[in-house]
């Protein structure tokens, strides 16, 4: 299997004010190099709102438009989360958009009760698995981080993607989590946080990237704007599966839920 090139950017969001963010996006990927994916944080064009009235952008956004744009442009996948509103409903979601122009996307379904983001975001009901140059992508939303069946491998990805924007007082929280999503689900795990603050939170970054084994390959600087690439090697991920096979022995479950609009 060929190798998978992925480049996180690790970023300062303007609060509601998406084309600075798309054009402080623009000038770090003209500074990158070739990869097949890069990960932006969670609403990286607005920063992360629980009020989006006024703030959340409609379907088929400029920022959308633009993210359409560089994937073509960098024959790469572009990949991050914004706040939409769609059919008087508001979402926090998640699009992974390719290079030919398919848009793939994931609504978060753990909405974050404790900021409020409840009151007025839909919460998604499916988890979405994108397939992407011989790569399988969970892709996740920030608070579902801290729910591990949600995410739980059914031998069904091979890496998941999460986008956040976690506050420096639980930061290692994430840190914790997220390596043990890796070492769980026997996958690698992108994760991409911003820096900076809005009007609730500061925020310190711990993005990263890490293998199945829980070592983290490449990590962001904390509180600064930045950018960390790393290869995703499916070759070394299917024979540690076959060499410890961890996945055959995980219980039999099904989900049970209700989602309320």
């Amino acid at each position: 299997m060929e190798d998978m090139k992925v480049i996180i950017l690790q970023t300062d969001i303007s609060w509601a004010n998406p084309k600075a963010n798309v054009q402080k996006v623009d000038e770090m990927l003209a500074r990158c190099g070739e990869a097949d994916l890069f990960v932006l944080p969670e609403m990286f064009s607005t920063g992360f709102c629980t009020r989006p009235e006024g703030i959340a952008e409609p379907v088929g956004s400029d920022t959308l438009l633009w993210m359409k744009q560089k994937a073509a442009e960098l024959n790469a996948a572009l990949a991050g989360s914004i706040a939409v509103e769609e059919n008087g409903h508001f979402y926090n979601r998640f699009y992974f958009v390719h290079p030919d122009g398919q848009v793939q996307w994931y609504d978060k379904k753990h909405l974050f009760t404790y900021g409020g983001e409840h009151k007025s975001f839909t919460a998604g009901a499916e988890r979405v698995i994108v397939n992407f140059r011989g790569v399988r992508i969970l892709l996740q939303v920030c608070y579902d981080l801290r729910f591990p069946v949600w995410a739980r491998n059914r031998k069904d990805y091979d890496m998941i993607l999460y986008v956040a924007s976690w506050p420096t007082p639980r930061v290692d929280a994430w840190n914790i989590l997220l390596r043990a999503r890796a070492i769980e689900n026997q996958c690698y795990v992108v994760a991409v946080n911003r820096v900076g603050e809005d009007p609730a939170c500061q925020y310190c970054g711990g993005s990263a990237v890490i293998d199945p084994y829980g070592h983290t390959l490449a990590s962001c600087e904390d509180n600064k704007s930045c950018t960390a690439e790393a290869t995703i090697d499916m070759d070394v991920l299917e024979a540690f599966r076959k060499k410890f096979p961890v996945l055959d022995d995980a219980d039999p479950y099904q989900i049970l839920y209700s989602i309320q609009n």
